[in-house]
């Protein structure tokens, strides 16, 4: 059965069902550290005083995976600082001051660049999206007299703030024309060889009514497309980078060489990653360029569903991918030191606040549905619930814990941690309205709230 659409009849309909009632109720890779590197006479100390004479400070510059070597330096009101810029990572960098600085570098491409005059303390960073945030600073400290010495250095992980955040209005309602991510999961298709092509881009979306972020995508989508397969299935996937960062894919149901087809490829490349599904499950599959934690929080993400064999017909399927927002200003990617400190804007389902509320999931009483649940992360826990039904099967992590048997066991929810999936099968006995959440209720108020809608039924007073 299709899911319904949203139109205007679908906001008042949310609207008469009480959704800040429902809310209130049922309220009651890792970002890459800085290794320790052995000294190097021929690079600069991580913090350089430099004396008053001359006016023009000349400055060797490391940029590296992710920080700037020097980390602060003197500079005398009015001077000018002269850099000799080196790039030592494996990531594209550059040093800028506002607009002006050197070009994007590769590795191992250096480049030349003199700032100022400077009146005032600055910080020069990597513009790269998220690099600045990771660590990538330079303090410029002006000083009046003679030069003190300079502040202590980072640990490379100095912060450069971004303007405020945007901020998610749980009551308002979707615009004209929005249509949800409609969770049906396709049939498995026939073929046993798979041509798939990503396009990978950083494209601005709205993820809750009004909020927009810079969002790092596959396809322009988040979660990125669903793919679905047998055991014994080949995959070849080209990863096409259309964007401006460099990126990179991780299928975790694959067994390759990460030096090989997880690479990461700069705009304008292409790769093409092969594997066989040579294991059954819901599998994750995202970003892993460094920061990995920044692009999988900004959304390049998704699921691959190998059927397990002999897995029998429902009348339904549908998929549910949990994620976090972390958010930046508006239009903006997402925060990085948000994610760092766990500090989650909102949780939701398949990308959006509240989607499934908004416009409910529609299906018939006694009807078989298996839910796949993908928790996609990058760092809070699930704990799939769906209020007023019973799990009588339940497949997590490639093993089936619960199936009907005389034993009449349920399950009442399915847990899972961070790149962890299964899938969950129940019915609905009456017709009525039944809740999609997780059952870690400080979550459901940040958009980890839906709907199945059993049979016609009145959209009002559902609670818990």
């Amino acid at each position: 059965m299709a899911m319904l659409h949203r139109r205007r009849s679908t906001h008042r309909a949310a609207r008469r069902f009480g959704l800040v009632a429902l809310i209130s109720a049922l309220s009651a890779f890792a970002l890459v550290a800085c290794s320790p590197e052995e000294p190097n006479p021929n690079r600069a100390e991580s913090t350089a005083t430099v004396a008053a004479e001359p006016v023009t400070v000349k400055l060797d510059v490391e940029l590296g995976d992710l920080f700037i070597k020097p980390g602060t330096v003197d500079v005398l009101a009015g001077g000018y600082l002269e850099v000799a810029v080196k790039n030592n990572g494996v990531l594209p960098h550059d040093l800028k001051l506002g607009n002006e600085g050197t070009p994007l570098l590769g590795p191992g491409e250096e480049a030349s660049f003199t700032f100022g005059p400077f009146t005032e303390t600055a910080q020069v960073i990597c513009s790269v999206p998220g690099h600045s945030a990771a660590g990538m600073v330079m303090a410029v400290n002006v000083i009046a007299a003679e030069p003190v010495a300079a502040a202590p250095a980072t640990d490379g992980h100095a912060v450069a703030s971004g303007g405020a955040a945007a901020v998610i209005d749980p009551n308002a309602a979707p615009p004209d024309g929005w249509v949800p991510r409609d969770p049906a999961l396709p049939v498995a298709p026939d073929a046993t060889v798979h041509e798939i092509t990503f396009r990978m881009t950083e494209t601005v979306i709205e993820i809750a009514p009004g909020v927009t972020q810079e969002l790092w995508t596959f396809e322009d989508m988040v979660p990125g497309p669903i793919l679905r397969g047998k055991v014994g299935d080949i995959f070849n996937v080209t990863i096409v980078n259309e964007g401006k960062l460099g990126h990179s894919i991780d299928f975790h149901a694959s067994k390759v060489a990460w030096n090989v087809e997880m690479r990461t490829i700069q705009p304008g490349e292409s790769l093409v990653y092969q594997f066989e599904a040579k294991h059954a499950g819901v599998w994750m599959y995202h970003c892993g360029t460094a920061p990995a934690l920044h692009h999988i929080g900004n959304g390049m993400f998704g699921a691959v569903i190998i059927d397990p064999p002999g897995l029998p017909a429902v009348d339904h399927e549908f998929v549910f991918v949990q994620s976090e927002f972390y958010l930046g200003p508006q239009g903006q990617p997402g925060d990085l030191t948000k994610m760092q400190n766990d500090d989650w804007d909102a949780v939701v389902f398949n990308g959006y606040f509240n989607q499934y509320l908004y416009a409910p999931i529609r299906i018939e009483p006694n009807e078989r549905v298996r839910a796949w649940v993908l928790n996609a992360g990058p760092s809070e826990n699930s704990s799939f619930h769906i209020v007023g039904t019973i799990f009588d099967t339940v497949f997590k992590e490639g093993v089936l814990l619960l199936r009907p048997d005389a034993t009449q066991g349920g399950a009442q929810a399915l847990d899972l941690q961070p790149a962890q999936g299964g899938y969950v099968e129940f019915t609905m006995d009456v017709a009525g309205l039944y809740p999609i959440v997780t059952h870690k209720f400080s979550n459901v108020g940040k958009g980890a709230l839906g709907l199945f809608q059993a049979g016609d039924v009145a959209s009002t007073g559902a609670g818990h």
